[in-house]
């Protein structure tokens, strides 16, 4: 079985209540949101990474705030010309960043087909990625080792799309 790391880095933009997302279009004709980043080229920083991607696919350009936290997802496929088993792990790196320049577009022949602020209210309605959800957990909840605790039930809402500050509930009614 062959085996392929593959590094990426992803931004968490919220401002005003929503959050920046990318549109991805899938191969049978439907789209799934998607936290604007992607692949690191070899050799370079995942904060160049982030900050080029989120450029490629939003017309951002952002500061990179702070190190939200670190995801990691295997699976196994079988695909290419001779059809072999490969063994994929991806190591996502997921900040928080801020938009400072630049103005909103959609990418033009590459992986996404739209960027919008989406409200953080209605993230769980929308047809996503489940690294969106990863990445909102970590950033309302901040989590010391980079890793939030196991899902425990959907989205908590939050007052005005505002994280809360530590030592107060997470969710509101």
């Amino acid at each position: 079985m062959r085996r392929k790391l593959r590094v990426a880095a992803y931004a968490v933009c919220v401002r005003d209540g929503q959050i920046l997302l990318a549109r991805s279009p899938c191969p049978d004709g439907t789209h799934e949101w998607v936290l604007p980043g992607g692949g690191a080229e070899h050799g370079e920083d995942p904060c160049d990474t982030v900050r080029r991607e989120v450029t490629e696919e939003t017309g951002y350009r952002i500061e990179v705030t702070g190190l939200l936290g670190v995801d990691s997802a295997r699976h196994t496929v079988r695909g290419g010309r001779l059809r072999r088993l490969t063994d994929h792990h991806g190591v996502r790196i997921v900040y928080e960043g801020e938009v400072v320049g630049g103005a909103l577009r959609n990418e033009v022949g590459g992986s996404t087909d739209l960027a919008a602020w989406q409200d953080l209210d209605a993230v769980p309605g929308l047809t996503r990625v489940p690294l969106v959800d990863v990445a909102l957990r970590l950033w309302r909840e901040r989590p010391a080792t980079g890793r939030p605790a196991p899902a425990q039930g959907p989205l908590p809402r939050q007052v005005n799309g505002e994280r809360p500050h530590p030592g107060h509930p997470r969710s509101t009614p």
